[in-house]
């Protein structure tokens, strides 16, 4: 769903939300959860897990969405799809390795590797 993507973006691009905060609130309809409390769930997993640069926080957020939405069932097996999809539209999971600047550019902007998760979520959906 394009509009749910880009709506992820948005917010990340807000400055009010981290990578992980906007890909949960976006795909909040996919839990029980309040906007708030996703939000509070998501929040240290900002620049790479905690601000050490390692697994991109759209990454966590889309797989905390998939945890709470599958309560735990098959979760690991679609998670590996999903990470799979995602560095193969992105380039890499690593936070640290989708900054890296190529002639100027990061391989993969904060904003657009929310909306991959976004975009991605949606694909597997429908294999639940």
């Amino acid at each position: 769903m394009e509009n749910r993507a880009d709506f992820a973006a948005n917010l990340k691009l807000s400055g009010k939300y981290n990578c992980a905060q906007a890909v949960c609130i976006a795909l909040k309809d996919e839990t029980n959860l309040e906007e708030e409390i996703l939000a509070n769930i998501a929040s240290g997993f900002c620049a790479g897990m905690g601000n050490m640069e390692a697994t991109c926080g759209a990454l966590i957020g889309v797989n905390i969405i998939l945890g709470l939405h599958l309560e735990g069932k098959a979760t690991l097996r679609y998670s590996r799809e999903l990470i799979e999809k995602f560095k193969a539209r992105c380039g890499a999971t690593k936070c640290r390795d989708l900054k890296t600047l190529t002639n100027g550019r990061p391989l993969c902007p904060c904003e657009e590797c929310v909306r991959n998760a976004v975009l991605i979520y949606e694909e597997i959906k429908n294999n639940f």
